[in-house]
């Protein structure tokens, strides 16, 4: 689901809300989350600064809940919010695509495009592709693999990936994510798991215990939100009682068996 957002105070509001660090200028996307004041993820998505305006997306499920808060937020603000459901798709490519609008995603997983649907006659229809792509890279997704106020910034890479600004002052949710940064309590992290013959939801299981879920399952494959300190032998870990492959992703910088400080 699209959204677009223009105006004279379309930075600040952004700016002041949401995780990423959202700048009026070009240049690739950014990764984003509206947070609840606890901490946790309500949406999450990108965006891109083109033709004067920010162009966001999230997952359809939190669409009407985010747009809603949005504008509550923006108050009397000088903003803009253009809902672009009915009218603009959102897809992704890796080949380059030239119409509508496009910005490459931070994440490594080639460009994210938002364009009128008039404009995607030549798109794909939904496959696994995009999927494929995002489970080796390890990224979570929202809808896919967790859903509202499930899971902190910290759980799904936010941090690791650019979708947190760590420097720019407060934001929904900011206390929260600055305690964890700083005194290291992160002990959920994405995981990618290999060989799952299961649905998505179906627990992940070391030893007796119960260390997360496995989200969206494509070939075999699915990214999971896992208690690092609960994995001590990666070998052993099962999912609906059949051994799997535990993966870090590229970009991380922890390690199965950390046990993250006490709060």
């Amino acid at each position: 689901a699209a959204f677009r957002f223009s105006g004279p105070e379309a930075q600040k509001l952004l700016f002041d809300v949401v995780t990423g660090r959202l700048l009026a200028e070009p240049g690739p996307a950014v990764w984003w989350a509206l947070l609840s004041p606890q901490g946790k993820v309500q949406a999450e998505g990108l965006s891109g600064w083109a033709d004067g305006a920010f162009w966001l997306d999230v997952d359809h499920s939190v669409a009407e809940a985010f747009l809603r808060k949005m504008k509550l937020y923006r108050l009397r603000a000088k903003v803009e919010i253009d809902d672009l459901r009915q009218t603009h798709s959102v897809g992704w490519t890796f080949d380059g695509w030239t119409e509508g609008v496009g910005h490459a995603d931070p994440r490594g997983l080639g460009e994210r495009v938002i364009a009128e649907n008039a404009a995607t006659a030549g798109w794909l229809p939904p496959d696994d592709a995009f999927a494929r792509h995002r489970i080796a890279a390890g990224v979570p997704e929202q809808g896919a693999d967790f859903g509202v106020d499930e899971v902190f910034a910290h759980d799904i890479g936010l941090d690791l990936l650019d979708g947190i600004d760590f420097v720019k002052g407060c934001y929904i949710g900011q206390e929260v994510v600055s305690r964890m940064k700083h005194r290291g309590t992160a002990r959920r992290r994405p995981v990618i798991v290999s060989g799952i013959d299961a649905p998505a939801g179906t627990p992940v299981v070391a030893g007796s215990r119960e260390a997360g879920t496995i989200g969206e399952v494509v070939d075999g494959r699915a990214v999971a939100i896992i208690r690092l300190d609960r994995i001590t032998d990666p070998s052993s870990v099962t999912v609906a009682g059949k051994p799997v492959t535990l993966e870090l992703p590229p970009y991380a910088t922890y390690q199965f068996g950390e046990v993250g400080a006490e709060e």
